[in-house]
Formats: structure tokens, sequence, C-alpha cells
């Protein structure tokens, strides 16, 4: 295998890859969270910087994992490359997250370098098809995964959200730029008269997304969240979302009585 480079954001994902990839060369883009010990950090304004010095590694895989929020950039602090890169970038702005992402990687190959997807290096953290932990879910409950699966399907091209929150075939909210958490929240503080029976939380990439970058995933936090929300359980898209932690994530699920299941057709 190549020289591989993480490309760190916030969250478990990358933790778990620099475990599971010792040599890999461990990046951070300024002003972006993480939780690795030390990185090699790089402001996104003087990406040609970074390039070069991946290349100074022996670099030629790299692998975007974790959180990424938006960089606030400085025109003043760009270089050469950021100048030339300019007004490809400003234009992606101005879209959705997925087409930034999109223009990223394209930058990233331009320097020859091979994108890998997380889910390549750690193909165990896939979720399976079929039950995969805590009770069996109910048929109102995968009519209530199934409905999720068309909402998200029918936002994708929108480039909004992964995921939804159903239950008696309502919807009681979509995922939106402020992430997970922020959707399941509000689905607590939701009157419990208008979800009728405990909902199911869908995960799922959109329709088209690119897998390398941003593939969906949930972890123990997710789990706690999705219990505290009352819900029954999580549906995820067999093979497209990661779980993350696992062990722990699949124990928390099946101490507190959450289902965790992998749809085949979502």
């Amino acid at each position: 295998m190549e020289r591989l480079a993480i490309i760190a954001g916030s969250g478990a994902l990358p933790v778990e890859l620099a475990e599971d990839h010792t040599k890999a060369v461990l990046v951070s883009l300024s002003g972006m969270s993480h939780d690795l010990p030390q990185t090699r950090e790089h402001h996104f304004e003087k990406l040609g910087g970074l390039f070069a010095d991946l290349k100074a590694q022996g670099v030629h895989e790299v692998v975007f994992a974790g959180g990424m929020s938006r960089p606030d950039l400085d025109p003043a602090e760009f270089d050469s490359f950021m100048i030339e890169t300019a007004p490809r970038l400003m234009a992606a702005f101005q879209q959705g997250d997925d087409h930034l992402l999109r223009l990223v990687m394209r930058l990233f190959e331009e320097q020859g370098l091979t994108i890998r997807g997380a889910h390549e290096l750690l193909p165990e953290a896939k979720a399976p098809k079929g039950l995969i932990t805590g009770p069996t879910p109910s048929d109102q409950n995968l009519a209530d995964a199934a409905r999720g699966a068309q909402i998200l399907a029918t936002l994708a091209p929108l480039d909004l959200g992964q995921g939804c929150v159903v239950a008696s075939g309502l919807c009681l909210g979509i995922e939106t730029l402020q992430g997970t958490d922020a959707l399941l929240d509000f689905v607590a503080r939701t009157p419990v008269h208008l979800h009728r029976t405990a909902g199911v939380f869908i995960k799922a990439p959109k329709v088209g997304q690119d897998l390398r970058v941003d593939m969906p995933a949930i972890g123990p936090e997710t789990v706690k969240h999705v219990a505290e929300a009352g819900l029954a359980g999580i549906a995820l898209a067999a093979e497209r979302v990661l779980i993350l932690d696992r062990v722990r994530t699949l124990g928390l699920a099946a101490s507190l009585g959450v289902f965790i299941y992998g749809l085949e057709e979502i």
C-alpha cells in the first residue's frame, strides 16, 4: 500500500484510522477540531503548502475522516495555489457541502493523490444487513424506516442532510447543517402526542454521494441521543454507513433496548 495521509476532522473515525494505520501521516486543518494527540497542522488558505508537505512525506493516498466545518477563508493569506484556485472554490462555496467536498477531492486528485474511503480502510466498520443488535424491529418500525429512506432519497438533490426521524409514517425532523445530535434533541423536545408510536432514526448517504468522503457514521453518542428521544431504534443503509467504536456502540444499544438494523434497500 502507498503511504497514507489522514486528513482529520472531529469524532472517532480519524482516531480509529490512526490506530489501524500507525505509519500514516496525520494532518489537520487550522481552526477545525480533531481528537488526535498530534498532527501536521496546515491552513486551508495555504493548500499549496499542504500538497508540498504531503509529497515530501512520500504520501500517495489520502483519506478524509471525521466532521469538518467550512473554513473561514482570509483571501489575504492565500498562497499562489489558492489564488489560482479561488474562482472554482468560491463558486463551490455558494452550493451545498457535497459540491464543496467534490471540488476539494478534485484538487487533491489533480495533485496526483489517490482518495481512499474510510470504509475501504476499515471494512469491518460498515453496517451489515439485517438486525445488528437490540430487539427485533416491529412491522411499524420497518415501515417507518422505509418511509425515512424515501424522504432522504427525495431530499437528496437539495444536498441537505443524511438522516431523518419517522414515527407512524410521520416525519418528526430531518438532519440539516446542525447535524444528527441537533436533530435528535429537537425530536426529544417534540410533544409526545405527535409521536403516536416510538419512531425510528434513519441514516443513509445522499443519492449519488461519493462515499470516499463524508460517509455517514453513528457511534455511542448517536445511540444515547436516540434513546433520550424515546425512539425504538436506528435504521442504517447497509454497507454504506459506518458504526464507530463498534463494541461500545452495539453494547450500549443492546443495554438501552435500542435496535440497530441494516436496510438492504435504502
